[in-house]
């Protein structure tokens, strides 16, 4: 049987994007079929082996096409492995890791019946020049932690690519060919 990964991704800016297509092209290159696709157009999820779900944490909440899409299709992800990723700490800070873990946890915790086979939380990216309206009324405010902060980008391509590969593993002896 061949296996077939739909990775689906919700971005705010494109940065969850790079980091799906990194993790696609990976388990392609690991013998995986892999589809790419925004979350709020995937449709039905039959002809897939398994599912990957990405999206960052933004204010303390995970992107709301992440949540429809777990209430769109629960049935279906609950017939198949899925594996989830978030984007989220903007600094090398443990505490910082630890709180988008947190924050994590707490959205996927509102659907209690998923059970997924993997959990990661990579580093995200920052850019206040791609701001659009309100993120840009809310990151001149001085109480906001994006506040004057620089662009920055913490997403570590080699722990992605890592992830991928372990997850490409851990899913083909689940299915074997």
């Amino acid at each position: 049987m061949k296996i077939k990964v739909l990775v689906a991704y919700a971005s705010r800016y494109g940065s969850t994007q790079e980091v799906a297509e990194a993790i696609a092209a990976a388990l392609r290159e690991s013998g995986l079929e892999a589809d790419l696709e925004p979350m709020r157009k995937v449709e039905a999820l039959e002809e897939y082996t398994a599912v990957v779900l990405g999206a960052p944490i933004y204010m303390s909440r995970w992107h709301k096409d992440a949540r429809a899409f777990l209430s769109r299709h629960r049935e279906a992800l609950t017939e198949r492995p899925v594996a989830v990723f978030a984007l989220g700490p903007f600094h090398d800070k443990e505490e910082e890791w630890k709180e988008v873990r947190a924050q994590l946890d707490k959205e996927l915790a509102k659907f209690p019946w998923l059970t997924p086979i993997a959990i990661e939380i990579f580093g995200g990216k920052f850019d206040p020049e791609k701001l659009r309206f309100p993120d840009n009324l809310i990151a001149r405010l001085p109480a906001s932690p994006l506040h004057k902060m620089p662009a920055i980008d913490v997403r570590d391509w080699t722990a992605v690519r890592a992830w991928a590969n372990k997850l490409a593993a851990q899913l083909q002896p689940a299915f074997p060919q």
